[in-house]
């Protein structure tokens, strides 16, 4: 079998693009140009030419002048823009700056040397020769020392009776007292203490409280006060102490009137025996214990001599009350310091002399004498050894 021929319709050409066409085609689908007539020639057609931007040629030199113009007109622009710009301040916030404090280091300090105490040496006693008319007292006030003091160094005897022209005394360096303070008052129960006169006894076999109270005269209640004792009963061999200030009064009525037998010497408190007073002590307390209640026409009598001087009794006053301020009058008015002796006794009133002034009469026993020295004003004279 021959294969079956297929004819192929006939096309043609836009003459202005080039598209192929149908033959029976009026107008090109592409460029849209109208076909003419089959039957009639075709008609030469003119190229269709796209339009094009105008150029313009200039030469080198021009063109780097027009460029210098852009450049130069676009710095004056620039330059007046940023003139009219508003100018913006900003503030610049402080940053704190850390501040390194240093760290202290501990350094190691040694310790101060150990300081050894070196005793010092006793000071040498200064010698002195016994003048005339020198006593121990006259020396110690003198050179403003105790009288003890100066006797157990020179081995003296108490009375300090024995010295003799051109004797050596050893004087030994004065030792800081405390003064008391003259202020100082004893309560009356302290002043009633002190001058209550004790003894001890101690227990025998078959003794009691009830018995030893009955040979003294005693309460039972002050022994057992006295003592501590918590009740009655008492050991043999045991030492108690009998306050026979506290006797049972004797009985009996007076029938007359009698003087109380005499009073015991009062017990001298202040100041302390060899006490040294000063220009500043505008006055001295003598103070003493009571020795009972005083009558009316009774008081107590206080002697006082300057031993420096040697005139004898320098003041004589009375008190009822147990303390004398001795006014500053008798203080010396010399630099040198005097030493004063004191004493206390009770005394009665039995008349009145011619003047009107009390007479007295002594009523009981004599105190211990007492010394103190007492430094006044005026230029220092010192002995010549």
């Amino acid at each position: 079998m021959s294969p079956e021929i297929t004819s192929t319709p006939s096309t043609k050409l836009c003459p202005t693009c080039g598209t192929r066409l149908t033959e029976d085609a009026t107008r090109c689908l592409v460029c849209g140009a109208e076909l003419g007539s089959i039957d009639k020639p075709a008609q030469p057609t003119k190229a269709v030419q796209g339009s094009r931007m105008p150029s313009i040629t200039i030469s080198l030199p021009a063109a780097i002048g027009l460029l210098a113009l852009f450049l130069a007109i676009g710095a004056v622009m620039v330059y007046f823009a940023l003139k009219t710009t508003p100018e913006v301040i900003i503030e610049m916030t402080p940053t704190p700056t850390e501040t390194i404090t240093p760290t202290t280091t501990n350094t190691a300090t040694l310790a101060p040397p150990t300081v050894t105490n070196t005793p010092e040496p006793s000071p040498t006693p200064k010698t002195y020769q016994v003048q005339a008319d020198d006593t121990c007292l006259k020396i110690a006030a003198f050179f403003d020392i105790s009288l003890d003091s100066l006797v157990t160094l020179n081995n003296l005897p108490i009375a300090c009776d024995t010295l003799s022209i051109g004797q050596s005394l050893l004087i030994p360096q004065p030792t800081p007292t405390s003064t008391p303070q003259p202020s100082a008052t004893f309560s009356l129960s302290e002043q009633t203490e002190a001058a209550c006169e004790k003894v001890n006894y101690t227990v025998q076999e078959n003794d009691t409280l009830g018995s030893i109270a009955s040979n003294y005269n005693v309460p039972m209640a002050a022994i057992r006060e006295e003592n501590g004792l918590p009740g009655d009963t008492v050991i043999i061999g045991q030492t108690i102490v009998i306050p026979l200030c506290r006797q049972f009064a004797t009985p009996g009525p007076s029938p007359t009137a009698t003087p109380p037998p005499p009073y015991p010497s009062p017990n001298l408190l202040l100041p302390a025996d060899g006490s040294p007073f000063t220009l500043t002590d505008d006055s001295i307390t003598l103070q003493w214990a009571s020795v009972g209640t005083l009558r009316d026409n009774e008081a107590y009598a206080i002697y006082i001599e300057d031993a420096t001087s040697g005139q004898g009794i320098t003041l004589l006053d009375y008190a009822t009350d147990t303390r004398y301020i001795i006014p500053v009058t008798l203080r010396p008015s010399e630099s040198r310091s005097h030493a004063f002796y004191w004493w206390i006794v009770v005394v009665r009133q039995t008349s009145v002399d011619d003047s009107g002034n009390p007479t007295w009469e002594s009523a009981g026993a004599i105190s211990a004498k007492r010394v103190f020295t007492w430094t006044g004003g005026g230029t220092l004279v010192t002995p010549t050894p």
